[in-house]
């Protein structure tokens, strides 16, 4: 497997160029500055979950289009195997576990939330649902103002196209599942 910073910046290049933008025209729909998405492509930079969300909203894709390396049809997935994502901001970890995939239309994440972690995550485009399923602890989902309190084995769907967060309150470390589909 390449090195996840090379294989987020092949994968941006490649959309920008199918979708015959510039760097310019991506930083216009991203608000994400030309020099960083310029490092980005190049490798030279490893991109926040944060900074990452942010790209992939502006050019309407999944977020796990831009680590998806393999198009296998069966796919077996070994955790250990996982470079995960970082929001040291947030003090969450993401596993992709499935990357996106168009024919499918979902991705599916581990997520890991550290003791007093608070993650916002900003709209995303209409059409998009999340479901979480908790596996250990107990996560706080805020979706627009209303607090779901969610235990382990406890799950909740709901459209993400609101303002969402995902806290960590606990002195634990808290572990769920999320599925994220995009309909068309």
């Amino acid at each position: 497997m390449d090195n996840l910073s090379t294989i987020i910046g092949r994968n941006l290049y490649e959309i920008r160029k199918k979708k015959n933008y510039s760097l310019d025209k991506v930083a216009d729909l991203t608000g994400v500055s030309k020099p960083m998405l310029g490092q980005i492509e190049r490798g030279i930079s490893n991109p926040s979950v944060a900074l990452l969300w942010k790209i992939a909203s502006g050019l309407n894709v999944s977020l796990s289009y831009f680590i998806e390396e393999s198009k296998d049809e069966t796919r077996y997935v070994q955790f250990n195997d996982i470079q995960p994502l970082y929001d040291s901001k947030s003090q969450m970890t993401a596993y992709p576990l499935f990357p996106y995939d168009d024919n499918r239309k979902f991705e599916v994440f581990t997520i890991f939330l550290q003791p007093g972690c608070n993650h916002n995550s900003n709209p995303h485009n209409d059409g998009v649902e999340e479901y979480i399923i908790v596996t250990e602890g107990q996560l706080d989902l805020v979706i627009t103002e209303t607090v779901y309190k969610l235990h382990k084995g406890d799950a909740l769907s709901f459209p993400a196209n609101k303002k969402h967060s995902y806290q960590n309150s606990s002195d634990t470390l808290v572990c769920f599942n999320n599925i994220i589909y995009y309909a068309r």
